[in-house]
């Protein structure tokens, strides 16, 4: 039976897919030109890997398992969950993507801030060093808990509906399931 909240979800959905959009929008435009030499330092491979993952989160299709129905209630209740459990995961696929190539890009700042347009030497190896450093403990302070958390603060400052939002196991669940 319908529960009248369908206007709700349908609103909902519009939330998440402009959020993923918006998240996409920003992870497109990540411009990375290392040298040679730097081509395959971590943070440059992490914001490479971040705008692959971004485009992996596109090509992946809708997949639906509400079986097609007569245009009642009940069926559109079913179908809008299923989006909303869809964009859910990518946008949280996207935020995860986000937060990473953040920390890449302050990586970045701080090797060039670090570097001042010369070639690495011994003087700058101490705080090379600790960029790398910080980079590996941003992230893995950044678990899932803290992405999804991340993202439910934000709803959550908005006052959106999030009734029919996902568990973060339930995320995890999909997520692991379409590797």
């Amino acid at each position: 039976m319908s529960d009248g909240l369908n206007d709700a979800r349908a609103v909902r959905v519009a939330e998440i897919m402009t959020d993923f959009r918006n998240l996409q929008h920003y992870l497109v435009q990540i411009r990375a030109t290392p040298t040679a030499e730097e081509y395959y330092l971590d943070g440059y491979s992490l914001l490479r890997q971040c705008t692959s993952e971004a485009q992996a989160i596109l090509q992946t299709p809708f997949a639906s398992s509400t079986p097609s129905g007569t245009g009642d209630l009940e069926y559109e209740k079913r179908q809008l969950k299923a989006i909303i459990v869809d964009a859910a995961v990518r946008r949280f696929r996207c935020q995860r993507a986000y937060l990473r190539a953040n920390a890449g890009l302050r990586w970045m700042n701080s090797r060039q801030s670090i570097l001042r347009g010369e070639k690495p030497n011994a003087s700058h190896m101490a705080a090379l060093q600790q960029a790398d450093a910080t980079l590996r403990n941003e992230l893995m302070a950044m678990t899932d808990a803290y992405v999804e958390n991340t993202l439910r603060a934000a709803d959550a400052a908005q006052q959106k509906w999030l009734n029919d939002d996902p568990s973060l196991a339930q995320i995890q669940q999909i997520i692991l399931s379409q590797q």
